[in-house]
């Protein structure tokens, strides 16, 4: 108890709920066609491959908006770009409510959906932004475990819509959006981290090997978890013959676990290191994912194993984002939202490889055996990259360096050198 005392005093607490609220709620609006795919599926008839794309259309549009608003940030401010966002998730809910009648312009909506999953690299690195290193790990795991606002798309979003109608759903969810403004106003304050820099200096990360193989791990860890919580509900409905709310719950409670787990894992990487952590988690994805692949008749080993999955993906992206603010210390948002970007897009992979799978083999296997070779390719990339993390910005293991003299600061290291 006196550690998460002494952590609250190095930082300003409530700007990190203020971060961890706005990213919550984001993420909740962020996964809302996933949540309601089964009401959706069955008004408009879908195959398979179109429900895997319409519910991957969000992912994909977030992942793309990402990256603007962290450049964004650094000029107005991270509080400021987080109140700009939610009004514009309000003004987009507003059109779902008035204008969605079609699967096109279901697709639509999930572009505006996507305004929503543009939160992440501004919600962690405002929330850690308070933060010295040795904290930044569990400041980044709390604010990041908002992605347990998937938990309360799947757990509210299927009851509303059987009481309302799965449209009248966007105009409650744009009501919910007023709670994390106000806190975000009242509440947050902007972190002194802040620093005017270059156009060129905010997109050096998008030059630097560095930041590919963090994007490209990411892909798995937030990927699968965006991806695979997205398509779970569908999973559950058309796998099991649950009911479409029963297929709400199940997946609520495999995405808790990932959701809880991420602060564990930064606070775990902290100690250990991200590199380290990471490992374990590959190995875990990859077994995981396979395991349910194979336990496709019985609900109860499925949903255990979805369970343990996403347990490594919380743990995951924990972990990596421990890495990030020692990597690139002074741009951690840019370089959050570039990476977040990249490993977001790689989440739209999983929901299409599930609906092509079910629609040309009949069984959704090879679409989990596709994602476990992923997991696997990138945990024998990040055994040759730590090599080098680890003798330039990082301890073994991929834990934080002793702070060095303010001399020893004075000259750029450029980390891409050997």
């Amino acid at each position: 108890m006196s550690a998460f005392h002494t952590f609250k005093k190095a930082g300003h607490w409530p700007t990190l709920l203020a971060a961890f609220l706005y990213f919550d709620f984001c993420f909740a609006i962020w996964v809302l066609n996933g949540a309601m795919a089964p009401f959706i599926s069955e008004t408009f008839a879908l195959t398979p491959a179109q429900k895997g794309f319409m519910i991957s259309v969000p992912i994909l549009a977030g992942a793309l908006m990402r990256f603007p608003l962290g450049v964004l940030a650094q000029y107005i401010g991270r509080k400021n770009a987080a109140m700009v966002e939610m009004g514009l998730i309000i003004a987009a809910l507003g059109f779902g409510f008035f204008f969605v009648n079609s699967y096109d312009s279901v697709l639509a909506m999930g572009v505006l959906l996507g305004i929503a999953g543009a939160s992440f690299g501004v919600a962690l690195s405002l929330g850690s932004g308070w933060y010295p290193p040795k904290y930044k790990g569990l400041a980044m795991g709390i604010a990041g475990a908002g992605n347990s606002g998937t938990v309360l798309a799947v757990l509210f979003a299927p009851p509303l819509a059987t009481k309302f109608g799965w449209q009248a759903v966007y105009g409650l969810a744009a009501l919910t959006m007023l709670l994390p403004m106000a806190v975000m106003w009242f509440a947050a304050k902007e972190p002194p981290d802040r620093e005017h820099q270059s156009f060129r200096e905010h997109i050096s990360c998008l030059f630097e090997k560095d930041g590919w193989a963090f994007s490209l791990i990411y892909i798995v860890s937030f990927g699968g978890f965006i991806g695979l919580a997205s398509f779970l509900p569908t999973y559950f409905y058309d796998q099991f013959k649950v009911t479409k709310i029963e297929a709400g719950q199940l997946t609520m409670l495999a995405t808790l676990m990932g959701s809880a787990v991420r602060v564990a894992g930064g606070a775990v990487a902290d100690r250990i290191g991200g590199v380290n952590t990471l490992t374990g988690v590959l190995v875990a994805v990859a077994a995981s994912l396979l395991a349910c692949g194979m336990a496709g008749s019985s609900l109860v080993a499925t949903t255990l194993l979805f369970m343990l999955c996403f347990a490594a993906f919380g743990a995951g992206n924990g972990a990596l984002f421990q890495l990030v603010p020692l990597r690139w210390p002074l741009t951690t948002a840019v370089a959050g939202s570039m990476i977040g970007e990249i490993g977001a897009l790689g989440g739209g992979f999983l929901p299409n490889a599930m609906g092509q799978s079910k629609q040309l083999t009949g069984s959704y296997f090879w679409g989990f055996v596709a994602f476990a070779v992923l997991a696997l390719v990138m945990l024998a990339m990040l055994r040759v990259v730590q090599i080098r993390w680890t003798r330039t910005w990082a301890e073994k293991g991929g834990r934080a360096r002793p702070a060095r003299p303010a001399a020893a600061d004075a000259e750029p290291v450029n980390y891409q050198r050997v």
